[in-house]
């Protein structure tokens, strides 16, 4: 059967929700059987977003096969429990190179190398060939391949993608393409206003696309008198005009778009009842759909709210840590408790900001020493690290939950040496490379001078040692048929991740437990101080394969200190949340102990979800 496509594009301004609507696209179209994938288009010119200023563009995320692509590829992981590859992010910069590299080899056989018909021809093999990649457990070809299209309609940047997707719609076939395009709906003086969004399909049919469904983003649902007029000056029927308002939480988004009868609009354009979905996957689909309902009704229903107190370099925006924000999002659902982030400057909390503006400084101390949890998560660079190394501190020694993530375990580190092992001087090659005591080093292989994708990149295992039993994270990593009381023995069985992110388990007498998860550093634990820092009570209970590289520490005798080298929030999934997150968060609610004995099973009331190690 041909590949379906369904395209996803937007218009009056950027930042309008595509992502979140695609997903939700791929969550309806997951509920009735069909196996589903995403394509991100990216107009600039950047190869890849490895070296894209967060504070700029967002997160960076980071796939299995060392891929770092836009943040909207982590949205289409986290709804669809899917893995992508770095080929499913598609920018201009990309798609020009390997078009470039084409006629450097003489496969154009001399002609005269042009827009159209040579790049837009290259936008639409490299989307057939990537929309067959598998992306789930079933290792089979796609039914329906979503492609979102960033930026906004009209850019002049985008214009040979939009030409290639007006010929992937010829090339594609009768009812193998659906358009949706994503508009805004103003609301002025309490008046829904429809010009900008007329004027944006004007805009696209001008540039010779035709949309099947207009999504109107708005703050409040549409009038009737709206999608009336919406359809009859933007030449669709009211049915195809979707609402999708402001509501709590983005996951409601799939329940919104189902409820205005869209899954009966994509069988009908796509002609979707005549592809063969096998017995199992429409099961599943529907499974997944009354997971998916029942988790955002606990949702709305928690009232007890958790405060995590985010100690970051990146906080102005929000979408530069949407990964992190999403994972503890996974875990409040998962625990039934409401989440509450506390965005903080780490700069805020040193002695230098104390000086210059104390204000700032105690009310950035208030609210550390007021949050149930602190998390420390990535980031590249000297600023602010002394303060995230004062609220590590803080964390330690006040028994308060802590996550560090990649660069937050280094912080945990660094102050576990200068606190408990006395060497004051500890520091970061990346912070001080003249240091003396450098506890954190430059990896080895990785290179000084060139900066793109030069890291140590995607899906690596991290083994657990043999003293690790007494770990909370290692217990909540195993199956739920090797917990023994919250306490994990000292064992037999080994777990790895599967080809959708899921974590399987193999036995081995003589192995320990293994996990897969994905990495982003060049910077790392110095082995020479490990026995240094043992000797005092920190303990690194994961490693890398070899042995040699640190992975997770993690404390006893305090409810949650852990710091991993990884980023397990590039793993986490709405219905299977990441274990770091999750014990993190459940220390910080206070029901750990639930989530520790019963496991993969509800936690007081809470709908039962797949998670890592079932």
């Amino acid at each position: 059967m041909a590949t379906k496509y369904l395209l996803v594009s937007g218009g009056v301004i950027s930042g309008i929700g595509k992502g979140v609507i695609a997903s939700s696209l791929g969550v309806l179209l997951k509920s009735i059987g069909l196996k589903v994938t995403s394509i991100k288009i990216d107009p600039y010119m950047n190869i890849d977003a490895g070296l894209m200023n967060p504070l700029e563009h967002g997160e960076c995320f980071v796939l299995d096969d060392g891929g770092e692509v836009d943040l909207d590829l982590g949205n289409y992981e986290r709804y669809l429990n899917i893995t992508l590859t770095r080929e499913h992010n598609i920018t201009t910069g990309k798609i020009y190179q390997h078009v470039i590299e084409l006629e450097r080899k003489g496969k154009y056989l001399g002609k005269t190398v042009q827009i159209v018909p040579h790049l837009t021809d290259a936008v639409q093999d490299w989307i057939q060939k990537v929309a067959a990649i598998p992306v789930d457990s079933t290792s089979e070809k796609p039914d329906v391949c979503i492609i979102e299209l960033g930026g906004t309609v009209g850019d002049i940047e985008s214009a040979s993608f939009i030409e290639a997707l007006r010929c992937l719609r010829r090339r594609a076939g009768q009812n193998n393409f659906l358009h949706c395009h994503v508009s805004l709906i103003p609301v002025i003086n309490e008046e829904q206003k429809t010009k900008p969004t007329q004027a944006s399909i004007k805009d696209v049919r001008h540039a010779g696309l035709s949309p099947d469904i207009i999504a109107c983003r708005c703050s409040l649902p549409l009038l009737k008198s709206t999608t009336d007029k919406l359809a009859m000056y933007c030449q669709v029927e009211p049915e195809q005009v979707i609402a999708v308002h402001d509501v709590p939480s983005t996951y409601h988004v799939p329940l919104l778009l189902e409820r205005q009868g869209l899954i009966p609009i994509l069988r009908e354009v796509l002609r979707l009842d005549a592809l063969p979905i096998a017995p199992p996957m429409v099961r599943s689909g529907s499974e997944i759909w009354e997971t998916w309902k029942t988790l955002t009704d606990t949702q709305d229903r928690a009232r007890e709210t958790v405060k995590i107190c985010l100690v970051g370099k990146y906080v102005s925006l929000h979408d530069s840590y949407l990964s992190v924000r999403k994972s503890l999002e996974h875990a409040s659902m998962r625990c039934g408790r409401k989440l509450e982030i506390i965005w903080l400057d780490s700069a805020d909390l040193e002695i230098a900001t104390e000086m210059t503006s104390p204000v700032t400084y105690h009310k950035a101390w208030h609210q550390l020493c007021t949050a149930s949890g602190i998390l420390v998560p990535g980031g590249f660079g000297h600023r602010g690290i002394e303060g995230m190394i004062r609220a590590a501190k803080w964390a330690r020694e006040k028994k308060v939950p802590y996550l560090g993530i990649c660069l937050g375990m280094q912080i945990a580190v660094i102050e576990f040496c200068r606190t408990i092992c006395g060497i004051e001087d500890a520091q970061s090659e990346e912070m001080d490379d003249s240091a003396k005591n450098k506890v954190i080093v430059h990896m080895p292989e990785v290179s000084k001078e060139t900066m793109g994708a030069v890291m140590r990149l995607g899906l690596r295992n991290t083994v657990f040692q043999e003293n690790s039993g007494f770990s909370k994270l290692r217990t909540l990593y195993e199956p739920e048929t090797m917990q023994t009381n919250g306490v994990l023995p000292e064992s037999n069985t080994s777990t790895t991740a599967t080809a959708d992110g899921e974590v399987a388990t193999k036995s081995s007498p003589s192995q320990p437990p293994v996990i897969s998860e994905r990495h982003r550093h060049k910077y790392e634990v110095n082995p020479e101080f490990v026995p240094t820092m043992a000797t005092h009570g920190l303990e690194f209970i994961g490693k890398d394969e070899s042995g040699e590289r640190m992975e997770i520490l993690e404390l006893r005798d305090h409810p949650w200190y852990v710091g991993v080298q990884y980023h397990p929030e590039y793993l986490s999934r709405v219905l299977r949340p990441s274990m770091p997150y999750l014990g993190f968060f459940a220390a910080a609610a206070g029901c750990m102990d639930d989530v520790m004995t019963k496991g993969t099973k509800t936690v007081k009331g809470t709908t039962k979800v797949l998670v890592n190690g079932s």
